[in-house]
């Protein structure tokens, strides 16, 4: 995951200082030497990890220790806030425009995700109540045009194509068509090189004088490090962005991009790739993520992933079965399929306060949600309803049934006693379920998956 290595070498430069009554300049200026050490291995930008250390140093040894806090609570907060400030400090807002369309001109290099991620945009914007437009502006890469049709029929977002035509009188064709047809956003996808090159700027700038595009959003690889910083700039120099959106940021990648884009060119990180899937775009929020490096979690961005995949009726339901206490196994089958829609489940459940350590050497096998699915199928209704009269014989019926043991079965039952005790307690404590969260979160456990399997 990212940031992995870079919040835990945060964590060990830290917890030298918790034993220190009084913090002196000397231990803060080993801690910013530990803290600069692991953002340049993290392939932070030299320069950037010198100015944020000293920011920080300047801060810690002229700041009065709060009585709430101890020194390296404080040295702590320093931090957070630095990373808040280095990333931007407000989530970047997408441009709009007061006469649509909204044209958004996508760039970048092959192989970043830009056609991908054009996709995704067009998405999140058509869930807001948007009509966007997606453009197919590369016409030389193989297949190109093919894949944007087939994301775009994925996202269920229109196409506009004109097959190998000068991609300049295409993006002004399709800013036409969108007036017509009343698309409010035109995403174009342009052409990338596997480097910048003179041939690349001087396309992109002429659809640039073309159709004068509201946003610019460079498609930037976080896995390429210190170079996708390098791009951005140059891309920058050249067009001028507005923003970046920096993809695979789900997997084992340093980070340092993501901390030095905004410090290198000026320019935000207006959202995120976290996996292959059509839905996994977020918003950028520089406090969000501070949050995730510092080992602190990320409540929010969980909840907005849950409210989006939650209907809202379901939720209610769910509510009203934990005060009855009629929640059955067909509950517990439309809960696992809500945290399915959710992304990855160990990056879930990473951004819950202190579970990103526990996570680290645990293997979560996604394939258990598959397995539980066919235990629960294999029930009868009146099973799913009433789990309480499987008995043996009911047990060796279901796990013939799909193809599981016994044991299997017996590990679901609990794991089931344990999710209608949880909402009991829940119940008791004042608190309405089924809002903002599914309830199966709650009944993770057991060594190397959540399942116990």
């Amino acid at each position: 995951m990212a940031f992995e290595g870079l919040s835990d070498k945060l964590s060990a430069a830290f917890k030298r200082l918790k034993n220190k009554g009084k913090l002196t300049e000397a231990d803060v200026k080993e801690a910013m030497r530990e803290v600069r050490l692991a953002l340049l291995e993290a392939d932070v930008n030299y320069k950037v990890a010198k100015d944020f250390t000293a920011a920080v140093a300047a801060r810690a040894v002229g700041e009065k220790v709060m009585e709430s806090l101890t020194p390296a609570q404080m040295v702590i907060k320093l931090v957070n806030e630095e990373l808040t400030a280095l990333m931007g400090g407000e989530a970047a807002r997408l441009a709009n425009a007061n006469h649509p369309p909204c044209v958004i001109m996508m760039c970048g290099l092959q192989g970043s995700g830009k056609t991908t991620h054009s996709a995704k945009l067009a998405k999140m914007l058509k869930g807001q109540g948007h009509r966007p437009l997606l453009v197919a502006c590369d016409v030389y890469r193989p297949a190109a045009i093919t894949q944007l049709q087939v994301v775009g029929a994925s996202a269920g977002v229109p196409v506009f194509e004109r097959g190998t035509m000068d991609p300049v009188k295409i993006a002004k064709e399709a800013v036409a068509h969108a007036k017509d047809h009343g698309n409010d956003y035109v995403i174009l996808d342009t052409a990338g090189r596997l480097h910048v090159d003179e041939q690349l700027m001087a396309e992109l700038q002429n659809i640039h004088k073309a159709v004068a595009p509201q946003e610019i959003l460079l498609v930037v690889d976080a896995m390429t490090g210190q170079d996708a910083v390098n791009v951005a700039q140059s891309f920058n120099e050249t067009l001028s962005i507005d923003g970046v959106i920096l993809t695979k940021l789900d997997g084992d990648t340093r980070g340092g991009a993501a901390l030095s884009v905004r410090a290198v060119t000026g320019k935000p990180v207006k959202f995120a790739g976290t996996g292959e899937k059509l839905d996994d775009l977020e918003v950028f929020h520089p406090a969000r993520m501070a949050s995730r490096i510092l080992g602190m979690g990320d409540v929010m961005s969980l909840i907005e992933k849950a409210q989006q995949q939650i209907d809202e009726r379901e939720a209610e339901e769910l509510a009203r079965k934990m005060q009855q206490d009629t929640f059955d196994f067909n509950d517990m089958l439309d809960q696992f399929r809500q945290i399915q829609k959710m992304g990855d489940i160990k990056s879930l459940l990473g951004m819950i306060p202190g579970m990103g350590k526990q996570l680290k050497d645990i293997d979560i096998d996604e394939r258990q949600f598959a397995r539980i699915e066919a235990i629960i199928l294999s029930m009868t209704e009146k099973e799913r309803r009433k789990p309480d009269i499987i008995n043996p014989s009911r047990k060796r019926r279901i796990a013939a049934g799909c193809g599981m043991r016994v044991e299997d079965v017996n590990r679901l039952l609990k794991q089931y006693d344990t999710m209608k005790q949880l909402m009991k307690r829940m119940k008791n404590m004042g608190k309405k379920g089924g809002r903002g969260m599914p309830m199966g979160l709650g009944g993770f456990g057991g060594k190397g998956n959540p399942f116990g399997f």
